[in-house]
């Protein structure tokens, strides 16, 4: 039990915990393990919680939409492992632009930084996929089971007729949302719609149906069991990001100044009469909690900055007639009766990281050319003289079309002022395709004074006519000795 009981003169929004009874077994002196209490939350309204649902159904329609849309006739966002290329609209990443992938990670990484020291927690409260899940799964609990009051004595009684089917319709809601969860998003990295049809017409393959209940049973399990277990203990977010926190970083927080000494009064008693502070301690921030937490007792890394407490507190001062903002988005430092520092070294630091990963990320963009040429030589023979006297190496030349559509290259070659080639010097590659040629460039001897001569081969786009589509690839010819 804790006391949350504190004399006036303490100051800080840091609430020790006093007098915690330990339960330990009659035998022995090791504690034994506690499993841990349901969570019923309790559904609140209010400004934050708006604003959470209405981005939770934005980006959960993103996330259902997405795999359908349709870009120059294939599938506009596909990740396609098996054939080694990520499609983004009209843009398609091969094995060899990772480092755009790199810099899409480090960008999102130092993000999340800067967010957090500026926000708190924010991600978690209202973009993170398992709250939004587990937000979702909760509400199918409200709508057959009933309000948090309901749900808690509906498992408490024996089973019935009535808590069977409310419990089995429940656990079937869980599994079909997690089922069509789970296809969408294999549907990111096979094709959506041929991936349906399969699916629902049992001509998937086994890996692909493998995949799919794997993703779902997952999905069934974190957001309809586990819950605040995956924040609490699995999530390493969660246990660096105090790291990132500092004294004006803007937090969910209990105003301890103002709530002390809490305790129930009636709407028209004067809390100054009685000693008391603003906090009615009713426990609606507790019941609201997704992860159970009572945020009276300071910051927590369980907290996930939801707003939910917030929220309820809000409503709560509303109807005693005090002014809202109890609990409420503050900073540690204006707790303190202390100014702000929003420019601070921390946070300079990671937007000045941001700005620049994001530079290196826009150039690569800019930079990239959508061809790629691969030169192979004959390993058989490095040079042989021909029927003709002149020196000829063999090259196998890998062409690369990295765009979204059908283009013709013109190839030549440079280093060599008289030579004669075989084979195209016009080849045609289809959209994300790669075309294999073999070439070669006979010289005459007398024409050759080195034993290696540098050459390279350049590849320019004639057809779509694209003056920027140009890559030189650098290689040697051999004379034969």
């Amino acid at each position: 039990m804790v006391d949350n009981k504190k004399p006036k003169e303490v100051q800080t929004q840091t609430i020790p915990v006093k007098n915690i009874k330990v339960h330990r077994p009659k035998s022995g002196g090791v504690e034994q393990y506690k499993p841990r209490d349901q969570i019923y939350v309790r559904k609140v309204k209010g400004f934050f919680q708006n604003i959470r649902r209405k981005m939770n159904i934005f980006f959960l329609a993103m996330f259902a939409a997405l795999p359908w849309l349709q870009y120059n006739g294939q599938q506009a966002i596909l990740f396609d492992v098996g054939e080694q290329r990520f499609n983004i609209f009209g843009l398609t990443l091969w094995p060899q632009d990772l480092t755009l992938l790199a810099w899409i990670c480090i960008i999102g990484a130092f993000l999340l930084f800067f967010v957090t020291t500026f926000l708190g927690r924010v991600w978690c409260g209202y973009l993170c996929p398992q709250t939004v899940w587990t937000f979702i799964f909760i509400w199918f609990e409200e709508k057959l089971e009933g309000a948090a009051n309901k749900r808690k004595k509906l498992d408490s009684q024996q089973m019935s007729f009535n808590k069977f089917w409310r419990k089995a319709l429940k656990h079937t809601c869980w599994l079909l949302f997690s089922l069509l969860t789970a296809i969408t998003f294999i549907g990111y990295f096979t094709p959506m719609q041929q991936l349906t049809i399969d699916f629902f017409t049992f001509n998937a393959t086994f890996t692909i149906t493998l995949w799919i209940l794997f993703f779902a049973f997952c999905t069934y399990g974190n957001a309809g069991w586990m819950r605040e277990i995956m924040c609490l203990h699995m999530c390493p977010y969660a246990r660096f990001q105090s790291a990132m926190f500092d004294q004006d970083t803007l937090t969910v927080s209990y105003d301890y100044n103002r709530g002390e000494n809490r305790g129930p009064r009636g709407r028209k008693a004067d809390p100054k009469e009685l000693g008391l502070g603003d906090c009615i301690d009713c426990n609606l921030c507790v019941e609201v909690c997704p992860t159970g937490i009572d945020i009276r007792n300071g910051l927590q890394y369980e907290c996930i900055n939801c707003g939910a407490c917030v929220d309820a507190c809000d409503g709560v001062m509303d109807k005693m007639k005090y002014q809202r903002g109890l609990i409420r988005y503050t900073t540690e430092t204006v707790l303190k009766g202390k100014t702000v520092h929003i420019l601070r070294p921390k946070l300079f630091m990671y937007a000045t990281v941001l700005v620049v990963m994001i530079g290196f990320f826009i150039n690569d963009i800019a930079t990239r050319v959508p061809l790629q040429l691969d030169i192979i030589r004959d390993r058989n023979a490095l040079a042989r003289e021909n029927i003709d006297g002149f020196i000829e190496n063999v090259y196998t030349l890998k062409i690369l079309n990295k765009s979204q559509q059908q283009a013709s290259y013109k190839i030549d070659v440079k280093g060599l002022d008289k030579h004669e080639w075989q084979g195209d010097k016009i080849v045609t590659v289809d959209a994300a395709q790669m075309n294999t040629i073999t070439i070669s460039i006979a010289v005459d001897p007398f024409d050759l004074e080195n034993y290696m001569t540098d050459i390279s081969f350049v590849i320019h786009q004639v057809e779509p006519a694209d003056n920027d589509v140009v890559i030189k690839q650098s290689s040697v010819f051999f004379n034969k000795r």
